[in-house]
């Protein structure tokens, strides 16, 4: 537990409250009136009401979409379906500025909507609400689709055969059952749209705001660090809430339930609502999915003079078009974010590994407070971080400012939690008894790690780095601060190129958004293929 608890000590925990510190003190005395007066601000309120709101339009608006695909998944066998799962689960592991940016090329100035029917739906709250359901709706198919999957269909049945109608026979057998997965899904996606930033700060325009944009805004164009500070602490607050209940619900859907094969269950379509369903979800998935991810490349490819790679051949060079964007070519923002990826992946497994690893041998409050805090980066504020790791790593022996690791840093900090996820469960299932048996046959410590427990969980370290790597190479909130103007990563190159006007600036911003979607893209790809069964699930 040593270097997992230095790490985020030293990491998060120092300029998380370095930041908080100085925005809440004055003249060394803490301010904390400054707390009523910032919520009390008409402005401030109008942030917590939009964002609290949306987040719940999101949520309800992924459920009603998303539960007919995560039953589709769960109970239909057809042609194409590994492959289909894959495509929709792409959107959860692009970053939020390629969402945003596939979904202006869809719905913004000159998009495929505009184009077609001059209907604009950027600067608008159906934009977000959209965009939130494209990200999230692999999150309740994978989450309930994979419970469902493995409940018995012969109890609805039996309900049936008792004389109960088919919705009333789903509502009180299939429903119950369904219900923690649900819940758990739901608060997820609340959570995720809860701290929304780089889908509402390229979607919204000025006119919306969420918690996390408005700490950019306070902090980096208005340079107001108290009023920043106490919505850091809020949506800190809000969001421990949040895993609070999700993690009463987790413990609440590992009750006993009479599972069965995922194989059992899953049979072809029969009859014509089956397949007009199974049509529906794949519908959705083309119109929802597909359709802006694919007018995103189409935009990449769609210059002045017709279709070609002109957008990309822009990016290899500086200034193209009279534009001052960058002080290297672009192109070199892909590199730079494959390599940074590559070193917070590393990182991340180090530092995760060694936090799953400690969860298997201890028990008691201490660990169940050591597990909460691998937690905490979701909770924070990712713009406080990036701003927190400038003022405060900035002295010896901890001058990093101008050094290229403080980039992974960062990343590792949202990576760690997945790769706990994803390690954890398959180091618990470890039969304790191996373990002992080679510490019998004389095996030290490391050794018993390395012949008994590396080679059982293999598999779930490979999906842990895919998910660390595809999340770093998406991280945007802390970068955005961080990052050198000659050392961009991807999404921050895509965020200032999209902020400047031109026709080269906006197909440049496509082409790089193109790219970095299909780096994530052939990274789940990969995932797919050596993912077990199990440890896929989300």
């Amino acid at each position: 537990m040593a270097v997992p608890v230095a790490f985020f000590a030293l990491f998060f925990a120092y300029p998380v409250t370095a930041i908080v510190g100085r925005g809440l003190k004055a003249e060394g005395d803490w301010q904390f009136g400054r707390i009523g007066e910032v919520l009390s601000r008409p402005d401030i309120l109008d942030v917590l009401w939009f964002t609290t709101w949306q987040a719940l339009a999101s949520t309800a608006l992924t459920l009603l979409i998303a539960l007919p695909g995560a039953y589709v998944f769960a109970r239909f066998d057809f042609p194409g379906k590994q492959v289909l799962r894959a495509v929709v689960t792409v959107p959860f592991v692009l970053p939020t500025v390629v969402v945003g940016t596939a979904f202006l090329a869809l719905l913004g100035r000159g998009g495929l909507l505009d184009e077609l029917w001059g209907v604009r739906l950027d600067t608008t709250v159906w934009a977000i609400l959209l965009a939130h359901v494209f990200f999230n709706y692999a999150v309740v198919v994978r989450t309930v689709g994979g419970l469902w999957s493995q409940l018995d269909p012969r109890q609805e049945e039996a309900a049936r055969v008792l004389g109960a109608g088919r919705f009333a026979a789903f509502r009180r057998v299939t429903l119950p059952a369904l219900a923690p997965a649900v819940a758990a899904a739901a608060l997820m996606v609340f959570l995720f749209t809860f701290t929304s930033f780089g889908v509402v700060q390229i979607l919204g325009g000025p006119a919306y705001s969420t918690l996390e944009v408005e700490i950019y805004r306070q902090t980096a164009q208005l340079l107001d660090l108290p009023t920043a500070a106490v919505l850091t602490l809020v949506q800190f607050a809000a969001v421990g809430g949040i895993l609070a209940v999700h993690a009463a619900t987790v413990r609440r859907r590992e009750r006993a339930l009479k599972l069965v094969d995922p194989a059992q269950t899953s049979r072809r379509p029969r009859g014509a609502g089956q397949w007009a369903l199974l049509g529906g979800v794949l519908l959705t998935a083309l119109l929802l999915i597909l359709l802006p991810l694919g007018v995103l490349v189409e935009r990449s490819l769609d210059g002045p003079g017709g279709y070609g790679f002109g957008y990309y051949e822009a990016l290899q060079s500086v200034g193209a078009g009279g534009s001052s964007t960058f002080l290297v070519p672009p192109l070199e923002a892909v590199g730079n974010s494959l390599r940074y990826a590559l070193v917070a992946t590393l990182i991340a497994l180090v530092v995760g590994g060694l936090a799953a690893a400690a969860l298997t041998r201890r028990a008691g409050r201490l660990v169940r407070g050591f597990d909460a805090l691998l937690m905490l980066p979701l909770g924070v504020s990712a713009v406080t971080v990036g701003f927190g790791f400038l003022i405060t790593l900035d002295k010896p022996p901890l001058d990093l400012r101008t050094s290229w690791i403080l980039v992974p840093l960062a990343q590792a900090l949202v990576g760690v939690p997945f790769v706990v996820r994803t390690m954890l469960p398959v180091l618990r299932a470890v039969d304790d008894r191996l373990r002992e048996a080679a510490a019998v046959l004389g095996a030290s410590p490391l050794r018993a790690w390395r012949e008994v427990d590396l080679p059982l969980v293999r598999r779930a370290v490979l999906v842990a780095a895919g998910f660390a790597f595809a999340v770093s190479l998406g991280e945007f909130g802390a970068t955005v601060f961080i990052a050198r103007p000659d050392n961009p990563t991807l999404p921050v190159a895509v965020a200032r190129l999209l902020g400047r006007s031109g026709e080269l600036n906006y197909g440049q911003a496509m082409a790089l958004s193109t790219i970095l979607m299909l780096v994530c893209a052939v990274s789940l790809l990969l995932l797919e293929r050596i993912r077990t069964d199990r440890s896929g699930e989300f």
